[in-house]
Parts: C-alpha cells; sequence; structure tokens
C-alpha cells in the first residue's frame, strides 16, 4: 500500500489536464503558455546568477585540527557523559561518577582529535584533485 506522500504525489500529477506544472516565485501555478514566455526571461536571470555564485561544490572550508578546538568540544560532550554516567550508574557517589565521566573523556578526546585529523587529511586529499583536474 502506497504511503501518503506517495498518494499526495500520485493525486498532484492527475490533478492537472497536462503533464508539467509550472510553478512561478511565489508559488502560484502556471499555465504551459505563461511558464514558457517567463522560462525565456528567466534565462538571461540564471546565467546572471550562475557567475555571482562560486562554480565549486566543495562547500565550507575544514579547519586544521587542533588540541584547543577538541578540548572546546570535550567541553561540551562532558556534560552529556556525565549526565550518561548518572543515569547508568545509579550505585556509584557522585565523586565515583565524575571520575568515571573523566576516564571516559580520557578516551573522548584523543579520538576526537584523531577523527578530525582524518576529516582534515581527507578534505586535503580532495581538494588537491580538484586543483589537478581544474589544471588540466
Amino acid at each position: 500500500m502506497p504511503s501518503r506522500k506517495q498518494q499526495r504525489r500520485r493525486q498532484k500529477l492527475k490533478r492537472h489536464e497536462y503533464e508539467e506544472v509550472y510553478v512561478d516565485e511565489e508559488g502560484n501555478e502556471l499555465p504551459p503558455e505563461q511558464a514558457e514566455e517567463l522560462a525565456v526571461t528567466s534565462r538571461v536571470s540564471k546565467a546572471e546568477r550562475t557567475k555571482e555564485r562560486p562554480t565549486s561544490r566543495a562547500g565550507r572550508a575544514i579547519a586544521p585540527p587542533s588540541w584547543r578546538k577538541t578540548f572546546k568540544q570535550g567541553l561540551l560532550f562532558f556534560p552529556l557523559m556525565l549526565i550518561t554516567v548518572m543515569l547508568l550508574g545509579k550505585e556509584l557517589t557522585l565523586a565515583q561518577q565524575i571520575f568515571q565521566t573523566i576516564v571516559l573523556m580520557g578516551f573522548f578526546l584523543p579520538f576526537s582529535y584523531f577523527m578530525n585529523t582524518m576529516t582534515w587529511r581527507s578534505y586535503q586529499r580532495r581538494a588537491a584533485r580538484t586543483d589537478d583536474s581544474k589544471k588540466r
């Protein structure tokens, strides 16, 4: 049985007597004749917009790994880990729970730095690959 989303899609396709539905910037449906006129005028604006946007799909630049950034991440995760240890280790005293969290942070911080390093290296390789392809 199709899901509700699939049913809505199918109903939307059958709503019109023509194949394609054209929508303008405000979200209003247009008849095919009016949409063709609009498409001719919008081609010029699309060409202008592509000049403004960067052509790269690289996304956001990734910062190099640093222990300072890793410790900041650790400060964010410390309370979450403490709450988890408190929920799971109810028979432990507060001092034991805090010590347990510090031990977990001892594993988390180097692992987090390692993951940041791997992400950075992957980003560098990808950037080098795209630079090589641009030079050709």
